[in-house]
C-alpha cells in the first residue's frame, strides 16, 4: 500500500486553489464583457422598438443581462478549468502518453489542404 506524503498533498492543494482562482478571474472578465455587450442592445431595443417597450420591463431587461453574464462566466471558469487540468495532466504522464500526434499512414491530403 502507498502512503502520499504531507508535502504532496498540500502541493496539490495549492495547485488546485491557483487552478481555481484563474478560472474565476476569467469567468468574471467573461461576465463583465458579456454584461456591457447584452446590456447595450437590450436597453437600446426597449427604447427604440415598440413591440419590446410594450413587453419587456426592467425585471425582463435585467434577466436577460444577468442570464447572459451568468452563462458567459460558467462557460469561461469551465474552459479555463479543463485547459489548466490538461495542461496539468501532461505534467505527470509517461512519456509515451505525451506523444499524441497521429503518425499514421493514410490517404495524403488533396491538393488544396497542402501548403
Amino acid at each position: 500500500m502507498s502512503t502520499v506524503s504531507r508535502a504532496s498533498l498540500d502541493q496539490k492543494l495549492a495547485l488546485a486553489k491557483r487552478c481555481s482562482r484563474e478560472a474565476t478571474l476569467a469567468g468574471a472578465k467573461a461576465a463583465a464583457v458579456a454584461t456591457i455587450a447584452s446590456a447595450v442592445p437590450t436597453l437600446a431595443s426597449v427604447r427604440m422598438l415598440p413591440w419590446a417597450k410594450a413587453n419587456i420591463n426592467p425585471t425582463g431587461q435585467a434577466l436577460i443581462i444577468s442570464t447572459v453574464a451568468g452563462m458567459a462566466y460558467f462557460i469561461a471558469a469551465d474552459k479555463k478549468i479543463l485547459s489548466l487540468a490538461r495542461r496539468h495532466s501532461f505534467v505527470d504522464a509517461p512519456e509515451h502518453l505525451k506523444n499524441t500526434s497521429f503518425q499514421g499512414t493514410g490517404r495524403p491530403h488533396p491538393s488544396f489542404f497542402r501548403s
